[in-house]
């Protein structure tokens, strides 16, 4: 099966971006070099190449990159125009005050989605949107 590998988040301010994913997430930067057009590779956890280490499937994420923005930001209150990343967090209410402290906008309501979990849309510091969702709890048996 064909799976998403890689996020690319883009930004008019990359230091700006940077602190806003390092202060509501914990992400960390890597800063490349010029010939790299600047990217800053983006670290959320364990990536697929981390499983021959012994990290567990379940705990695998993906990573990505910052880079400098090409275009024009989406307006306010836009539907989102590309792929949109959902971020799994496990408390929303406390993900929602920290993303508003770093600056983040919402988009959305908080909205429970049936048997999925609590899920909202913001947009960051440079204008993307995107998603934090704190999933429903596993039904017992």
């Amino acid at each position: 099966m064909n799976r998403v590998v890689h996020f690319e988040i883009q930004a008019d301010d990359m230091d700006r971006a940077q602190k806003f994913y390092e202060a509501v997430f914990g992400w960390t930067f890597k800063v490349m070099g010029e010939e790299y057009g600047g990217y800053r590779v983006i670290s959320t956890g364990p990536g697929p190449d981390e499983m021959a280490k012994g990290v567990k499937m379940e705990d695998v994420g993906i990573n990505g990159d910052l880079m400098k923005r090409n275009g024009t930001a989406p307006a306010d209150g836009a539907c989102p125009n590309a792929y949109t990343c959902i971020i799994g967090v496990d408390n929303i209410d406390m993900y929602m005050e920290r993303i508003e402290a770093a600056g983040g906008k919402p988009q959305t309501d908080k909205m429970d989605v049936p048997n999925i979990g609590q899920l909202r849309y913001y947009k960051d510091t440079e204008g993307n949107i995107f998603g934090i969702l704190q999933p429903a709890p596993m039904p017992t048996k």
